[in-house]
């Protein structure tokens, strides 16, 4: 099977940027109506609002507990946990409200395991990840410097790295994918992804020799064959996930399969067209520097 040819002389690279930057125009403005609203750039699960997490093992169907839970604030009802299990999330609750869900749960599930993330601490893990996130930023964008020393292809790179993060991060917040602390370590682990796949494609066009079409066809090559690759598996791991009904594995894979798209959206469109502008020009400082040298007349004998 032939992969697909990648010719850069073939669009336009302004038009090539245009498209991944107004995905992550429009991706950066849901971002920020999430963070307004709720304070977090992506709808918080239980892990950083707060909240309580049932597991309970049952014949009763989905709809029979979301009635006998009608008057407390349910989220979400997960099933495959075991056999005839269901993990549930509810939102936060008063403390009269928590003596009252857990006297109706044991009664009804006597078996039920609770457990209960106070608002306390899960703002505590909210500035943790959120921490988390902006070092890991801060190590890649002095890793990037350090290795190009040039600051258009470096902060292309960088920028890269934080569209994926932010599509991938909007992407979330449309389809209804929470974060929580396996959603946030898919979103670290994007970053290398990222980052990895954007430093192939900048070191080949700048650190090798030969015409910028060839160079940038090679490191596609390489670049189309290691990202689908770890995409493959991810897919399987998310089909595996959600015929099991394992919702952790089910949302880390939906995570990285999202970034992963857009990292190569960003790469071969918005990274390869800066740098082939960013060549040109390059190419048209030393031309002028070439023809002004001057030349040496023969002497007259």
């Amino acid at each position: 099977m032939e992969l697909p040819r990648y010719d850069i002389n073939k669009y336009d690279p302004k038009r090539m940027m245009l498209i991944p930057l107004l995905i992550f125009l429009v991706a950066a403005a849901i971002v920020g109506f999430t963070f307004v609203t709720t304070g977090m750039p992506v709808t918080p699960g239980i892990d950083f609002a707060g909240g309580t997490a049932v597991t309970i093992h049952t014949t009763d169907t989905k709809e029979q507990i979301a009635a006998y839970y009608a008057d407390y604030p349910l989220k979400s009802i997960d099933g495959g946990v075991g056999s005839g299990g269901y993990y549930l999330k509810f939102g936060p609750m008063s403390n009269e409200e928590m003596m009252q869900f857990n006297e109706d749960t044991l009664a009804k599930y006597p078996d039920a395991s609770i457990d209960q993330i106070g608002a306390n601490f899960g703002a505590t893990l909210q500035s943790q990840a959120m921490i988390a996130i902006l070092f890991a930023f801060i190590g890649m964008a002095i890793v990037v410097f350090v290795a190009f020393r040039k600051l258009i292809p470096a902060a292309t790179v960088v920028f890269a790295g934080v569209a994926d993060i932010t599509i991938t991060a909007g992407v979330m917040n449309v389809v209804g994918i929470e974060l929580s602390l396996a959603t946030t370590a898919a979103l670290l682990m994007l970053i290398g992804y990222s980052v990895d796949s954007n430093i192939l494609l900048t070191s080949k066009v700048l650190k090798r020799q030969g015409k910028l079409a060839e160079k940038m066809a090679g490191a596609f090559h390489t670049g189309f064959i290691m990202t689908t690759t770890t995409l493959g598996a991810i897919v399987a791991m998310f089909i595996v996930a959600l015929i099991g009904q394992v919702p952790t594995l089910y949302n880390i894979a939906a995570v990285l399969i999202i970034g992963l798209i857009c990292d190569m959206i960003f790469t071969w469109a918005f990274n390869a067209g800066v740098l082939r502008i960013y060549l040109e020009k390059e190419d048209e400082k030393k031309q002028p520097e070439t023809n002004n040298k001057p030349k040496i007349k023969g002497s007259k004998s």
